[in-house]
């Protein structure tokens, strides 16, 4: 068995492992990554948010062209769905993304590996090969990154099997629109998917254990969404302790406590992700792990371990792909330079559904909760000359802003274009902003982010389009 020698050696090739395999090469060290998979990217570009993201705006144009276009004086004859070219649009946009990431491997002169990687103790590892004609390699490595993201979370009573239940995997590849699809989770991935395969035709249930959608997510937020996606057919269940599932002539019955079962076609689960972090020789390396399986890490992303550190979904942060990126970097830093920083008060997140939602910062509650004193602007669409343009007027702006420093704290967008808008609040929070700063702001008219501006006036009760 041949052996190599790296500075860094970085397990996964995700947002956080790819992003920190770069930085680091950057830096000037000589840097390797392993991955299982032919295609670079990770879970996000391989099987989620990218290929989700495709068919969400597929659907979107296929439903918008049968269900709204009229109003804007365009007549269409019947609107068919080509459901293989879609699918086959959402595998181009893959591919172009995955095939980007080695172009840029090569560029930065990393080394990388095609296999699985198991750590024998805290400066080595092995490389087994997934492909026959492949031999295993040793890694001696003076610092090594674990970044090998998340699995899907499964449910007690509900099994994988790939035809009838399955994850965001499966949900993003079937070849037949169903009639029936159970959804079990109301977070981010099953709103998703489940839209998508609404839009499409299917009737979808939506079943959730919480009296309410997008767990998290601020609680007038989440209304509004429910409100908005229930007019759009998707039928939501709360409440609902599925306690199992069982396959039937073919149809799955979703059993709920203290309720009739849910029979539908296919069933994707959706309730959230769990750490990756077995098999891959951690214990051997001495690195801990806590008691939902996660590594605790410093604020320099080490390990109990020196020189292993851990970034992305294996860690105690938000399960996010531009956290993980974020974090890729700042740890590559830190190894080179001993120097980084992650601001974790100003991660966004959006949910791709239609209305987008969009939150950067804690919720009203959660503010309450923490006793913060804050002022409260909020500014509905409505009274957007853009959103009117755009037929698209539903949901609001809400910023809050510190009642003492006026600094602000959090924003809260559903509505049009709600991911790109909340980039604005994520940078003044970045910079220390205050609501003053954001409604003293010249923005260009017409355009969405006045609405930005008039709920950052809101807070101070001089609203101007009212």
């Amino acid at each position: 068995m041949r052996t190599e020698t790296f500075d860094l050696f970085v397990l996964g090739a995700g947002p956080g492992g790819y992003v920190a395999a770069i930085r680091a090469a950057q830096l000037g060290l000589k840097t390797a990554c392993v991955d299982e998979n032919t295609a670079l990217g990770g879970t996000c570009l391989r099987v989620g948010c990218i290929p989700s993201k495709a068919l969400l705006e597929s659907s979107e144009r296929f439903w918008l062209t049968k269900q709204d276009i009229g109003i804007h004086g365009i007549k269409t004859g019947r609107v068919k769905l080509d459901l293989p070219t879609m699918m086959g649009r959402k595998e181009k946009v893959v591919q172009n993304l995955t095939r980007g990431i080695d172009s840029l491997f090569q560029k930065n002169k990393i080394t990388r590996f095609l296999g699985r990687a198991v750590l024998e103790d805290a400066s080595h590892a092995t490389i087994q090969p997934v492909r026959e004609e492949d031999e295993p390699v040793r890694i001696e490595f003076t610092n090594a990154i674990i970044a090998t993201g998340s699995l899907s979370a499964t449910l007690p009573g509900v099994e994988f099997d790939s035809q009838f239940i399955g994850t965001s995997t499966e949900a993003i590849c079937y070849d037949q629109i169903p009639k029936k699809l159970a959804v079990i989770g109301a977070g981010y991935i099953g709103l998703e998917l489940g839209s998508v395969w609404n839009r499409l035709g299917s009737t979808v249930h939506i079943l959730e254990f919480l009296d309410r959608i997008l767990p998290g997510m601020d609680s007038q937020l989440a209304a509004e969404a429910k409100r908005a996606m229930t007019k759009q057919g998707l039928q939501f269940h709360l409440g609902a302790r599925v306690q199992g599932v069982e396959i039937v002539d073919n149809l799955c019955h979703v059993h709920i406590a203290n309720d009739k079962p849910v029979i539908a076609d296919k069933v994707l689960v959706a309730v959230g992700r769990r750490p990756n972090t077995s098999g891959i020789g951690l214990e051997k390396a001495g690195v801990q792990l806590d008691e939902k399986g996660r590594i605790p890490v410093d604020r320099h992303f080490q390990t109990n371990v020196p020189g292993i550190y851990a970034v992305g979904d294996v860690i105690d942060t938000p399960m996010l792909a531009h956290v993980a990126e974020d974090e890729g970097i700042a740890c590559a830093e830190a190894i080179a330079t001993g120097r980084c920083h992650v601001n974790y008060d100003a991660i966004p997140a959006v949910c791709y559904t239609h209305p987008e939602i969009a939150a950067v910062g804690p919720t009203e509650d959660q503010l309450k909760e923490r006793g913060v004193p804050y002022r409260k602007g909020t500014f509905s669409m409505r009274g957007n000359g853009r959103a009117h343009s755009l037929a698209e007027t539903d949901g609001l702006v809400k910023i809050l802003a510190h009642a003492e420093t006026d600094r602000i704290l959090a924003g809260h967008i559903i509505g049009p274009r709600a991911g790109e808008l909340i980039a604005e609040i994520v940078t003044a929070i970045e910079f220390g902003a205050s609501s003053e700063d954001l409604a003293r702001t010249c923005h260009a008219h017409p355009t969405l982010a006045e609405a930005i501006k008039e709920a950052a006036l809101a807070v101070d009760d001089r609203v101007i389009h009212a």
